[in-house]
């Protein structure tokens, strides 16, 4: 914890096999901390944390004086007994979650690792591994620390590693010795090897380093390739040995992982400058009360000297006005009680526990719930503004499946009929013995053509069958496992060999297949690879009657343009079937093939030899040869989802909640994510790219990005206003007084008020550029201005920036949600972090503070269990000021006709119990279980997510309100009794006007109201409401008349004085009259209040809860409900229109065939590499993006009709027009029933003022948001 941090290295030096000479520069070890106390430190350091907020050091401050006899009319117990409480409750919280934090550091650092150790391998564990030390990994092994590769098992000194712990990519990366250690195998030989590597000091960059190994009198270049890094897994490699150079905290894995950091929600910071402004107050209040006790004393007071005088220590007036502002500061204290914060800790414990509990966030497939790692940020999930995700495992399910295709111009995989019963799935065995049992394909038309012997269907698949990377692993005869470099490689390969073409191995100059039951071994010739400019793949075949053949795959936009001129015919047919996968969303490539004549064959060789040292020779070489091709046919895969990502997006989307996906992948991949899951759309207005490789470049593209969306947004607008004046006089009067609420500011903030759908790609080496200080504005600008955002190629430490520079210029609440070790340091900077309990560890879990199995768990969490806690606790905090300040204000009007002496109102047992018994439990149901609107109804209004958002519920505004209401109520509980029992009498004629009755009236009368006025507040009512509500009144009244019983007074007469004056007070019908008018003038206003506010400006919540009331009274027809819509969409009915997308999109790097033809990677068994994958799920929302409704009313006399065509869809608003306007005319101009109020209140609920609140939920939109609201019900 206190170690002495070494100076910053320069650049590192270190010795193989020589612990001696690398302890000299103190390099850390290889055990990490992610901890934050021990036992010895857990004490201090939590209790300083403790105390770094405000409310704990001010009831610290008000303890101490209570300790002080001369100015405390309360015992200290009153205040010590809570504090305690909340520290205790904290410090456990904390040991808690540092506990598991340690656990978590113990199974990591005990690892087991073989490590080269005076000439034999020695298990150590991996906090024992040192700089410098040689290790033997072997197959799915971790790798302990940052190694450099000195040999392998394999041939040539290459292995095999996956790196998804570093950046979330599941396919294999190949790394490889250098050459002069690759045949250090032997563990004698590598006892022996005493090289010393010069390198870079520890970094956070994962895709480089460098270094120089010094061995034997010459040196080696270093670069990553020979490195294998902490976090990677070994994989299809028998063994191989590393040698240390980072350990622990320097690996670039530690270096990427970010700090821990203390969260606190935006209502924790308010309520710490809440505190602050109240203790101003109190110190306001204690000095006038003080003031008024030096006037009183020197005026009055000296009168009565003679037989009430001064305490010894007081002599004079201003002494005892010193004294009588610090009793009074004890006095009023209970403003802020410290109870306020056990509540608030119970009441966020207990939603943590509703989503721990919620089995509709259960995953039954992995037996996995929803759990709340942490209970201090519950309410902060209803104010989410942007959410950033991670994309492999968090949007994907890594499942990629071969769905149509196109052969000859006949497409194939079709489903007849999407609604009627679905076909059964293909059974292959008894036609092929060797195909995979887990292929799906229904379409059995395309495998008559193969068994028939349709030349082109069997052309397609021996296509499929040889032009690739894929390795063949047998295991047993028959038994093939696929090992691909990138997951559409496999999927195609797969359907290949299950229509009859199966791949079964292949060395450096041959590829073995069988081919309809028959054996055969193509001579390969030559491998054409892949690469992002080509975007193609070929190879170049003999087969066994000695013809030559290229066969092609690529993105249909290259390929198309290198075919023959003939058969325009098939390629219009093609590119038409190509649409329509397309628009299905599916990743589709396009199939050729060129046959070459022997001459051709050998003339290109030589010219291809020449070339291969030169990048730009090989390109040309390999253009010539891809031309004047035959077109077989296309192909159409699905990059599988998650369940219901789709649906989460665009429902969080509705929500105005802007969602970035910052992934590893590289940008073709994340933009295909991007389009399956409906974050991109082809109806956006622009999608705009930014790829700049330097600063310059960066900052023109994104400032030219905004200048196009401001003048696309100013172009619409000025559409509308023509639309709007086409409509006669009536019309354009409503238009303006709208356009004045959403009208453009002047020239900066007009970027704030953009109306339109964009979305903004940018790549890695852009996004660095863009971070950089000068640059980081003007990205944010015009990031935040858009719908949707994909970063490519980012780092995780680049990940975390961005989730940093969103919170520090947007001053949203951000959400990051991840399942791989790559996204912890983004985890941990966001507000609120979310793992995913996926495919790639527990790293990501650890470090979230909520973690379930789903993405499309996200929008419960949110929509519902977020808002609900917002709800709850805006309520909680705004009631528990009110009751606070009804209660503590008495005293301070009390003081003004107690001769400021800071005499309580109330006993002691009453002002100690007032927070803890008679008040708590009400207002900690309200907390933990009140509701607006059922879960149900959270999902299908996802606008009543905004008040969150736009922080509504609970600011510096509401809490005024609040704390004014609690004087309004103390200066009635205090005048009204005092008016009416200072001349009241009892009935035997004695006077009621006594200190007691006064007290025990004044009380009733407060613990009635406030028990009335929860009640109010309540809006969803449970068993333990009611029982809390009345039990507290019960607890009082009986409480109340013990304190004033004989018993207690016998047994404890020094402290129960008043025997038998609550009794005799309550048996006056004065009393009861004067309690009754003292709650009717404290809760009238506030009915008619609350009632005028629901009749003239309702919110959102009160029109759902109208039309909960109507659909309970009248049920709607089936089918009306935007959720249920939402559940019963199926498969991709209605898709998106779309671009194509080539699935080699999927192709993570260069292709491996210059490894495959180099023979390196050969031996006995063929090696594997891996794979990755993901999917596409139905395109259901722009089916409903397309279902337009007009709202059209009936023409009155001098006034035009327009037919809006422009109208809001079920889901949102059209892009074209905002629906506010519309329904603000319809509702101005006719007199609407409640009945036809209600009929379209769903859809007016789900579009309203969509563009400008929906596309921007600034805070300048609250005024706006709240005029629209008022709609449904304000008509009535």
């Amino acid at each position: 914890m206190f170690t002495k941090k070494n100076p910053p290295e320069e650049e590192r030096k270190v010795r193989a096999n020589d612990r001696e000479y690398n302890e000299k520069f103190q390099y850390a070890s290889n055990c990490i901390t992610t901890s934050k106390y021990n036992v010895l430190t857990f004490l201090p350091i939590n209790l300083f944390e403790q105390f770094q907020e405000v409310a704990n050091t001010y009831f610290l401050f008000l303890l101490i004086l209570q300790l002080i006899p001369q100015i405390s009319s309360l015992s200290w117990f009153t205040t010590i007994v809570p504090l305690a409480l909340v520290l205790s409750i904290t410090a456990v919280k904390d040991a808690t979650d540092d506990y598991f934090r340690h656990r978590s550091d113990n199974q990591v650092n005990n690892r087991q690792s073989q490590v080269l150790i005076r000439g034999s391998l020695q298990n150590e564990k991996w906090m024992n591994v040192r700089v410098g030390d040689i290790i033997k990994l072997e197959n799915n092994q971790f790798v302990a620390a940052d190694l450099l590769l000195l040999s392998s098992s394999e041939p040539h000194g290459l292995c095999y590693i996956e790196t998804a712990e570093l950046d979330g990519e599941t396919n294999m990366k190949v790394r490889q010795s250098v050459s002069v250690t690759s045949e250090l195998g032997d563990p004698n030989n590598l006892a022996q090897f005493n090289g010393e590597v010069i390198c870079e000091p520890p970094n956070n960059k994962l895709d480089r380093f460098s270094g120089t190994l010094y061995w034997r009198d010459k040196k080696y270049a270093l670069t990553n390739q020979n490195m294998l890094l902490r976090g990677c897994v070994l994989r299809n490699t028998e063994a191989c040995y590393g040698f240390v150079i980072f350990a622990g905290p320097d690996t670039k894995l530690m270096q990427n992982s970010g700090r821990t950091k203390f969260k606190r929600t935006s209502i924790d910071r308010l309520m710490n400058t809440l505190v602050l402004w109240i203790f101003a107050f109190l110190v306001c209040m204690g000095v006038i009360l003080a003031v008024g006790n030096a006037v009183w004393e020197r005026e009055v007071g000296t009168l009565f000297q003679s037989y009430l005088p001064w305490d010894p220590p007081v002599d004079g007036f201003l002494f005892s006005a010193v004294l009588a502002f610090w009793a009074y500061v004890i006095i009023l204290n209970t403003v802020v009680p410290i109870s306020l914060y056990v509540s608030v800790e119970v009441i966020r414990l207990g939603h943590s526990y509703f989503i721990n509990w919620d089995q509709q966030m259960f995953c039954s497939q992995c037996n996995t719930p929803a759990e709340a790692r942490t209970t201090t940020l519950s309410e902060e999930l209803g104010q989410i503004e942007y959410i950033f995700s991670d994309k492999t495992g968090t949007l994907t399910q890594n499942i990629m499946s071969f769905k149509k295709c196109s052969i000859n111009g006949h497409s194939y995989g079709e489903v007849a009929d999407p609604l009627g019963p679905q076909p059964k799935k293909l059974d292959f065995t008894p036609f092929n013995p060797l195909a995979d049992p887990n292929f799906c394909f229904y379409d059995d038309t395309l495998l008559e053509c193969v068994k028939v012997g349709d030349s082109h269907a069997q052309e397609f698949f021996r296509l499929l069958s040889l032009c690739h990377t894929v390795m063949s692993e047998e295991k047993s005869e028959g038994e093939l496992v696929y090992k691909a470099q990138s997951p559409d490689e496999r999927a195609l390969v797969t359907a290949a060999r299950n229509f009859g073409f199966v791949f079964r191995s292949r060395t450096p100059g041959t590829i073995t297949t069988t081919e309809m039951g028959r054996t055969v071994t193509y001579t390969l010739l030559a491998i054409l690879d892949f690469n992002n400019a080509r975007k193609r793949m070929s190879v170049i075949v003999r087969n066994p009657e000695g013809r030559i053949r290229l066969y092609c795959k690529g993105a249909d936009t290259v390929l198309f343009e290198r075919l023959r001129p003939c058969k325009q015919d098939l390629i219009n047919m093609t590119s038409d079937h190509l649409n329509e996968y397309a628009t299905d969303g599916l990743r589709t490539l396009a199939l050729a093939y060129r046959d070459l004549s022997e001459e051709q064959w050998e003339m290109w060789s030589e010219s291809h030899q020449c070339a291969e040292k030169e990048e730009d020779l090989l390109s040309a070489a390999y253009e010539q040869i891809e031309q004047d091709m035959t077109l077989l046919g296309a192909t159409a895969i699905e990059d599988k989802l998650q369940e219901g990502v789709p649906e989460t997006i665009a429902l969080l989307s509705l929500a105005n909640i802007k969602m970035w996906v910052l992934t590893g992948d590289k940008q073709e991949t994340a933009v295909n994510i991007g389009y399956s899951c409906k974050m991109l759309t082809d109806d956006m207005d622009e999608v705009f790219i930014i790829s700049g490789q330097s600063v310059q470049r960066v900052k023109q593209e994104l400032r030219r990005a905004r200048e196009q969306m401001i003048t696309q947004s100013q172009t619409k607008d000025a559409d509308k206003k023509e639309v709007a004046e086409g409509c006669g006089e009536a019309y354009v009067t409503r238009f303006r007084r709208t356009q004045k609420q959403t009208q453009f500011p002047p020239s900066s903030k007009l970027i704030d008020n953009i109306s339109g759908d964009f979305a903004l790609v940018i790549n890695g080496h852009s996004l660095a550029h863009a971070l950089e200080t000068d640059v980081e504005e003007e990205f944010i600008t015009t990031a935040c201005a858009c719908k949707a955002v994909i970063c490519c190629r980012v780092t995780p430490l680049q990940k975390a920036q961005v989730v940093e520079l969103v919170k520090k210029h947007k001053r949203a609440v951000t959400l990051a949600i991840g399942d791989g070790a790559n996204d912890v340091s983004m985890i941990k900077s966001a507000h609120i972090g979310v793992g995913i309990s996926g495919q790639e560890g527990i790293q990501a879990v650890l470090a979230s503070d909520y973690s379930f199995s789903q993405f499309r768990f996200l929008q419960r969490l949110l929509l519902v269990h977020g808002r609900w806690s917002y709800l709850r606790m805006c309520r909680f905090l705004c009631y528990f000021f009110y009751k606070n300040f009804a209660f503590t204000m008495v005293h301070f009007w009390f003081g003004f006709f107690c001769g400021f002496s800071a005499q309580t109102v109330y006993d002691q047992f009453f002002i100690t119990l007032y927070n803890i018994v008679y008040t708590s439990l009400p207002v900690l149901a309200m907390g933990i279980f009140d509701q607006d609107v059922s879960d149900q109804r959270s999902l299908e209004y996802p606008k009543l997510y905004e008040p969150g958002q736009l922080n509504l519920l609970f600011n510096k505004r509401e809490f005024f309100i609040c704390i004014t209401q609690g004087f309004y109520t103390s200066v009635v509980l205090f005048f009204v009794p005092y008016a009416i029992l200072a001349d009241a009498s009892q009935s035997s004629g004695e006077p009621l006007a006594d200190y007691q009755t006064f007290a025990v009236t004044t009380a009733t009368a407060l613990v009635i109201v406030v028990s009335v006025q929860i009640s109010l507040d309540t809006g969803f009512w449970t068993v333990f409401n009611l029982v809390f509500v009345w039990g507290s009144l019960g607890c009082y009244f009986t409480i109340m008349f013990a304190v004033h019983s004989q018993i207690l007074f016998r047994s404890f007469s020094n402290h129960f004085h008043f025997v038998g004056s609550a009794q005799s007070t309550l048996l006056q019908p004065v009393v009861w009259l004067t309690i009754a008018l003292a709650t009717a003038i404290c809760i009238v206003p506030v009915l008619a209040f609350r009632f005028l506010k629901l009749d003239f400006k309702p919110q959102l919540s009160d029109t759902v809860r109208y039309t909960q009331l109507v659909h309970q009274k009248k049920r709607r027809p089936a089918g009306g409900s935007v959720a249920s819509t939402w559940r019963t969409s199926e498969g991709r009915l209605g898709a998106r229109g779309g671009s194509r997308r080539s699935g080699y999109a999927f192709a993570h790097q260069e292709g491996f065939g210059e490894l495959i033809t180099s023979g390196k990677n050969m031996r006995l068994s063929s090696l594997a590499l891996a794979s990755f994958a993901s999917r596409h799920s139905s395109s259901w929302i722009d089916t409903l993006l397309r279902k337009k409704h007009t709202h059209t009313p009936p023409s009155r006399s001098g006034e035009c009709t327009p037919a809006l065509s422009h109208s809001s869809s079920v889901l949102g608003s059209s892009q074209e027009a905002p629906i506010e306007e519309e329904t603000i005319w319809d509702s101005e101009m006719i007199p609407m029933t409640s009945h036809e109020a209600s009929k379209d209140l769903r859809e007016i609920a789900n579009g309203i003022d969509s563009s400008s609140v929906e596309n921007h939920p600034t805070r300048e939109n609250k005024k706006i948001y709240e005029n629209v609201e008022s709609g449904p019900l304000g008509i009535e």
